[in-house]
């Protein structure tokens, strides 16, 4: 195909782009850049059309390949990256609580909430804390299943409402 008889078919369908590149970008003065950046893009790339490709569909597509492509260029160039060290905040060694007064004073109040639990509550709890599974506590203690489940539950229960209260 000769470079007249393919700028002519360019001319021939290059008006069916402007209403999808005003679908696309949702501006007119984008879409008019948009739909110039197409055409530029076909001619410059004339060669890679082939006779009896669908030139329609062939300008259709570099127009969304164009849109999308400046779209990540736009995100990208929106997106903040923090290159700042954070050898402070990954060595600075705290705990969940600032003062460690209070923390030592958390500590003991759970320590004797859980102290002061009937032992029938008491002793699944504390399974259950050492890491141990509800089925591997309920072998141990010999007990069903859901009975563990409800102890630890009512445990967990009796020691919010204490530690709320304190």
């Amino acid at each position: 195909m000769s470079t007249a008889e393919f700028n002519q078919m360019l001319i021939n369908n290059a008006e069916f782009l402007k209403p999808f590149a005003v679908t696309l970008t949702r501006d007119q003065e984008a879409a008019k850049d948009l739909f110039q950046e197409t055409l530029f893009r076909a001619l410059s790339n004339q060669d890679k059309y082939h006779v009896g490709t669908n030139i329609k569909a062939w300008l259709y597509t570099i127009m969304r390949n164009i849109f999308i492509n400046n779209y990540r260029r736009k995100a990208k160039r929106n997106t903040i990256f923090d290159n700042t060290p954070n050898e402070f905040l990954i060595d600075y060694n705290q705990g969940a609580v600032s003062n460690q007064a209070i923390a030592g004073i958390n500590i003991k109040e759970i320590q004797a909430a859980i102290h002061n639990l009937p032992e029938i509550f008491k002793n699944p709890f504390m399974l259950y804390y050492d890491g141990f599974k509800y089925h591997e506590i309920a072998d141990m203690l010999q007990e069903p299943l859901g009975t563990i489940k409800s102890r630890i539950h009512f445990a967990r229960k009796l020691l919010k409402e204490q530690i709320q209260r304190g």
